[in-house]
């Protein structure tokens, strides 16, 4: 039967967004990041990283360091007690009018389809609206987290959004706060 799972998205909620992430070595986890992700993990609750990363389209690096810096990622969350179950990435710009770049529901709907997963019963975490769109359009509770964009989006477009992000949190903890009431 098809379950529940928390999607996430990678730069500016599990870490710093510094830009185009080129390099592992400029990447820099939340420290509560683990801690929050270990707490899905014990609720049972899958997690997938999901993430636009337009640099390779745009040429400014590799599929390989897309790879490299989610290995990194992989490693600092194991050594935090934590895991993700499946981590999906687009590499296209929105030029490219690709499926699979959020908001558009490619990703989603192709983890729900490989994990089993209820996208109706699921939840969105990101800290740019398109990550609420994303929920949105395949009928998940999308989350906006004040941390990465989020804070400046807030400031800047909230009033143009047609539909309001179902919870506006501080950061990745207090969206995992949100989610495992609401899951009970």
């Amino acid at each position: 039967m098809p379950r529940a799972a928390v999607f996430l998205d990678r730069d500016g909620t599990i870490s710093e967004d510094v830009g185009y992430l080129k390099d592992a070595s400029h990447f820099c986890m939340f420290p509560f990041a683990a801690d929050a992700i270990r707490r899905l993990n014990d609720a049972k609750l899958p997690v997938i990283v999901i993430t636009n990363q337009s640099g390779v389209g745009r040429g400014f690096f590799s599929e390989s360091a897309v790879r490299t810096v989610h290995e990194l990622m992989r490693k600092q969350l194991l050594e935090g007690g934590a895991r993700v179950d499946a981590i999906y990435y687009c590499p296209h710009t929105s030029d490219d009018d690709c499926e699979c770049r959020k908001p558009k529901p490619g990703m989603l709907a192709q983890a729900a389809r490989e994990h089993e997963l209820d996208l109706c019963r699921s939840f969105v975490v990101g800290d740019r609206y398109g990550d609420v769109q994303a929920a949105h359009n395949v009928g998940s509770r999308g989350i906006l987290l004040r941390t990465g964009y989020g804070e400046a989006e807030l400031a800047s477009d909230a009033k143009k959004w047609p539909a309001p992000p179902d919870l506006i949190a501080a950061d990745l903890r207090a969206a995992v706060d949100w989610i495992l009431r609401e899951v009970k």
